[in-house]
């Protein structure tokens, strides 16, 4: 059954009460103007449950926008979202088209820093964010008394001679719920062995991100990328102030997973209705590393909660260090993650509790 609005509703006694299931809960696509971001393809979804989130399938079927109740989950860059005709695959190019926003995937076959592997020049983070879906299907059906809210397509990053790799990716969640869940199958649709890097690159901004937030998350150790994250790492979990001319800091997790094989970890901020954060749970069989981007900037002010299968050094060191996975030819992978809302000092506790194991 759906809980609206502090009460428990059947299909049918819902169905009483509205002209359109769009008054309460609703899937729109629509098509984004002005700007680099004319002609990008967009979904819109409102659960009902407070949540509200935006898929582009124009853009890998990523998330950007995404509030709670008016209040934004997600840090958004300065110039929002691209059309993806603007990616720059070189070097750091990537990054002037990162638009921040709930969901960035970065693969598929490689992301981190820019290197240069396998006779190729390979830039920041791959090219999954900036690839457009196909196949794309925008649905909201009722599933006996759950009514649910969906968007999936396809997405292929391919080269002739090279990898053919194909992402499915569904997002959905429950009307009168605050959380979506995002299944992805990846599969090597080639004929040769392919490397397979994949990062769920989530930024969580202001106002879950301010002065006091912390990271609740149940790691068995956590090692600094570098000098400027060792400078200040016994405070990797504690939030700041904005700092003018911070340099990020990155951290590497070794997370405790739970009885039932997953990680859940959160930013929360506990000045905010009594505590009031996000957490993004996870299967740590398939993405059994998590890195933690820590950037407390003037206006890039954000916290990278990101569950992967490689470091982020770039491609060349996880294959010189022995860490790079592969893809066989009709090999499938999936993931599977859940991003929702922590709210009020109940849950906070229990988000606390879970990361003490």
């Amino acid at each position: 059954m759906a809980t609206l609005y502090g009460r428990a509703y059947t299909r049918s006694e819902l169905l009483r009460l509205v002209g359109d299931m769009s008054q309460v809960a609703r899937a729109r696509p629509c098509r984004l103007a002005e700007g680099h971001e004319d002609g990008l393809s967009a979904v819109d979804v409102t659960t009902g449950g407070g949540l509200e989130f935006t898929v582009l399938p124009g853009r890998g079927l990523d998330v950007s926008m995404a509030r709670h109740n008016g209040r934004s989950l997600a840090w958004r860059s300065s110039p929002t979202d691209y059309h993806p005709a603007f990616y720059e695959p070189d070097g750091p190019g990537w990054l002037r088209t990162f638009a921040g926003g709930l969901l960035t995937t970065c693969g598929l076959t490689w992301f981190g820093a820019p290197s240069e592997d396998d006779g190729r020049a390979l830039g920041v983070h791959g090219r999954a964010s900036h690839i457009p879906a196909c196949g794309v299907h925008c649905d909201a059906e009722w599933q006996g008394d759950d009514y649910i809210l969906s968007v999936s397509g396809k997405t292929r990053e391919w080269i002739t001679f090279g990898e053919n790799v194909v992402m499915t990716r569904r997002i959905w969640a429950r009307m009168g719920e605050s959380r979506l869940y995002i299944d992805d199958v990846v599969e090597n649709a080639g004929y040769q062995r392919t490397p397979h890097m994949v990062l769920y690159h989530c930024n969580i901004g202001f106002p879950v991100l301010a002065p006091g937030s912390r990271l609740l998350a149940p790691s068995a150790s956590v090692q600094p990328r570098d000098d400027a994250a060792r400078d200040g790492a016994d405070r990797y979990a504690v939030m700041d102030a904005p700092v003018a001319g911070f340099h990020e800091k990155v951290y590497f997790h070794t997370m405790r997973p739970a009885a039932d094989g997953t990680v859940t970890v959160a930013l929360v901020n506990p000045g905010l209705d009594e505590g009031f954060g996000v957490y993004v749970k996870y299967d740590a069989s398939t993405l059994p590393l998590f890195t933690q981007w820590k950037q407390m900037g003037e206006a890039t002010y954000v916290v990278g909660i990101e569950p992967c299968n490689a470091w982020v050094m770039g491609r060349a060191i996880e294959r010189a260090e022995g860490r790079l996975q592969f893809l066989e030819p009709g090999e499938r992978r999936e993931y599977h993650l859940e991003i929702g809302i922590v709210e009020g000092p109940t849950q906070v506790a229990a988000i606390e509790a879970a990361a003490r194991g």
